[in-house]
């Protein structure tokens, strides 16, 4: 079995495990388990150890508690709040995009952004999220853990990371990347119960623009929202026929196992790896406040109808922010070189 091969199937074994333990357990959020597989699998390589888990759980916490510091803050002193959360966002990013510690910038950004708007109604919705976010990230290196041993993989084969150069060292995409976020973060503001999850849409647009410019931003970010959206559709459609945990696993099974065809070139694809990626963490976004609508007695449709259309709005926002700040820049830059070649 090829290497390939392998990260596919232990990519889509461990994400529909993930989402069985999550669910059969009764994990609070029980979709973010599989959506950490989703972001830990598409990472090249064996899954971490122990020392590893225990390590990224104390940097989570640490990151998260940043997030539960700034919810007095958010009550009663909104506008300096907000001009922290900024700076942290940029910090954040920074370390994401600039460093390559993906996992540490992400959760740095969940705290100063999910942690706090979820705090600004209840600290014990804060406290849900934490617990979730714990659980969901434990969940998901256990069944890399128990599904690695049947698709194993030589470590020599996982690509060394090329240090990044030219415009990815640049300050820039760390600013491009907390101005796209900030929008969906003053937004969840408003009505933290409907707009929670815009968040992570955001974030994961942030942080997909990083290496896009604005003539391809347009495919790529609309695109992947627009297919992860018929996913999710199609998913649904399919539960409906036999709605139980284990068709729910099987055709999550079936939905990562194509995801990572595409992403790993079994099946042909025309548009980057980052846009299967970005389809299938849309789907389970919109997928599992589905789940939890439904179960819940709530109309499961019209939610699901507004949660889509606002990750439309967000992702418009993202294309078209990416297309102006680049030109606002091109143009900076431009005015510059005139300036030194007239003084010249």
């Amino acid at each position: 079995m090829s290497v390939a091969e392998s990260r596919a199937l232990r990519f889509a074994f461990a994400t529909a495990l993930a989402l069985a333990m999550a669910y059969g357990l009764s994990f609070p959020l029980p979709f973010l388990a599989p959506l950490f597989v989703v972001f830990l699998s598409a990472m090249p390589g064996p899954p971490m150890g122990p020392k590893g888990l225990f390590a990224l759980l104390v940097v989570m916490s640490l990151s998260l508690t940043v997030g539960v510091l700034l919810i007095p803050l958010i009550r009663y002193y909104p506008v300096s709040a907000v001009l922290i959360v900024a700076v942290g966002l940029y910090f954040s990013m920074y370390l994401t995009l600039i460093h390559g510690k993906r996992l540490l910038g992400t959760f740095l950004t969940i705290g100063f952004t999910l942690i706090s708007v979820a705090g600004s109604v209840d600290y014990l919705l804060a406290t849900t999220v934490i617990k979730s976010l714990a659980l969901g990230i434990s969940a998901a290196v256990l069944c890399q853990w128990l599904v690695y041993p049947f698709f194993p993989e030589n470590a020599s084969a996982a690509p060394a990371a090329e240090a990044p150069e030219g415009e990815v060292l640049s300050n820039w995409l760390a600013v491009r990347a907390m101005l796209i976020v900030m929008p969906a973060y003053l937004l969840a503001l408003t009505n933290p119960s409907q707009y929670l999850m815009t968040i992570m849409k955001s974030v994961s647009l942030g942080q997909q623009t990083s290496a896009m410019d604005a003539r391809h931003a347009g495919r790529e970010l609309i695109g992947s929202t627009f297919v992860g959206g018929i996913m999710a559709i199609t998913f649904w459609v399919l539960l409906t026929i036999a709605p139980n945990l284990w068709m729910f696993s099987l055709w999550m099974l079936l939905f990562a196992l194509y995801t990572a065809a595409k992403l790993y070139g079994f099946l042909k694809t025309r548009v980057a790896p980052s846009f299967w990626i970005n389809a299938l963490v849309t789907m389970l976004i919109l997928l599992g406040p589905a789940v939890e609508d439904s179960a819940n007695g709530k109309d499961a449709l019209t939610a699901f109808i507004q949660r889509f259309a606002t990750f439309i709005a967000v992702t418009l926002y993202a294309w078209g922010a990416l297309a102006f700040l680049e030109n606002w820049r091109n143009r900076r830059l431009a005015k510059t070189r005139e300036a030194i070649d007239t003084r010249s």
